[in-house]
């Protein structure tokens, strides 16, 4: 039982985390012990490790942190990297070792052993594409052919000059601050790969191949543990022998429990891989729609940060035009006192404040899925005579 109850804990830990650091900041957890863990893990942890290296090793020790802080989080370099290949191989080495005696068996073939080797391969040609392909970089060279591959809106873009590199800066670029490159349409510095900004086609194709590997071995493990209580007659000893009612309410708190004691570690890795899943949906599901809607993540930022001001500047508008109403009523001649209930359910000016998203990238969906899956260059070269003709 003990096994039981570690993993149980060690779960519902897992869950918490995760949705502490994931979701913390959300309104509905405001002054929730999810938000005090999210602050913790977030910034507290950092703090109280900093003041015990302050305290145990003086300023110098703090120094060299911030110096490794600079580095792993500032700069680009291999540690992520070498932490995605760690993980990929680890999970693989474990699943591997623990359950490929089991292949083949009573739902699985044997062809698994080598297709889930060939699907991990698959998964770290993707990682390595992505990491080395252009990102598009901006310099001296070619930066007339960006300037010609997207116009303008001066809503978000304006014509101007890149602060760093001393050079036009196209429509949809940015200077990547840790990459110290000009990249044009860039979407955001994933600290993941090797270049920091890759290219969306490549990261996207990353990250559905690794969303479609967790799933593979969620069900490859649960086949195999399937076959194993098939093997092991598991049901039939309970009912035949143990009298136990054959019924998934009384069958299945036994089951599980054989299984946690059996193949702990199976449940430990299907634990893990669905965690991941969970968590490449959502990143999936966010690119998704920022795709079909040609937004990076850069500009939905942008955006975000234009409606709220012009927000803030119609609403402005109409609250001077209303009090400028109310001040001209009352220099007329007294009106009879309105109902108090229509005053109630008045609608109020400010709910007329309308603010509209203009996206002059916005082509259509399926113009703005080719621009993102076709390859780079023909990409560009599709753009470039694209704003040639029109």
């Amino acid at each position: 039982m003990a096994v039981e109850w570690l993993l149980l804990c060690h779960g519902l830990v897992t869950i918490l985390v995760l949705v502490s650091f994931l979701c913390g900041q959300w309104p509905i957890f405001r002054g929730t012990f999810i938000q005090r863990i999210h602050f913790f893990l977030t910034f507290g942890a950092y703090d109280y490790f900093r003041r015990f290296v302050l305290f145990s090793c003086g300023s110098r020790g703090v120094g060299a942190l911030h110096s490794l802080e600079y580095y792993c989080c500032d700069r680009p370099n291999p540690i992520i990297q070498l932490i995605y290949l760690l993980i990929i191989g680890t999970t693989y080495y474990i699943i591997a070792k623990s359950s490929f005696i089991y292949i083949p068996g009573y739902y699985i073939s044997g062809i698994h052993r080598y297709t889930s080797f060939l699907a991990v391969g698959v998964g770290i040609i993707l990682f390595l594409l992505t990491s080395f392909s252009d990102p598009g970089v901006v310099n001296s060279s070619n930066v007339s052919q960006y300037l010609s591959a997207y116009p303008y809106d001066n809503i978000i873009f304006t014509e101007r000059e890149c602060d760093t590199c001393k050079i036009p800066k196209p429509a949809r670029s940015k200077h990547c601050s840790i990459c110290d490159r000009c990249v044009a349409r860039f979407d955001h510095h994933c600290a993941w790969m090797e270049k920091g900004t890759p290219d969306t086609s490549w990261r996207l194709f990353f990250g559905e191949w690794h969303f479609l590997l967790c799933i593979y071995g969620i069900a490859a493990l649960a086949l195999i543990l399937a076959g194993r209580l098939k093997d092991m007659q598991v049901v039939h000893i309970l009912t035949v022998y143990y009298h136990i009612e054959n019924s998934y309410r009384e069958l299945a708190p036994l089951v599980l429990q054989w299984l946690l004691n059996s193949h702990n570690t199976q449940i430990l890795v299907m634990v893990f891989l669905a965690v991941i899943t969970m968590l490449l949906a959502g990143f999936f599901t966010y690119h998704a729609k920022l795709c079909l809607t040609n937004t990076t993540t850069n500009e939905s930022f942008k955006w975000q940060e234009y409606l709220s001001w012009q927000r803030k500047v119609n609403e402005a508008k109409v609250s001077a035009a209303a009090l400028k109403a109310s001040l001209g009523e009352l220099s007329r001649e007294k009106k009879p006192p309105e109902s108090k209930w229509k005053t109630f359910f008045r609608r109020s000016h400010l709910e007329e404040v309308d603010v509209v998203k203009n996206n002059i990238y916005d082509k259509g969906y399926l113009h703005n899925i080719y621009e993102i899956v076709a390859p780079f260059s023909t990409r560009r070269s599709f753009l470039l005579n694209k704003s040639k003709t029109g």
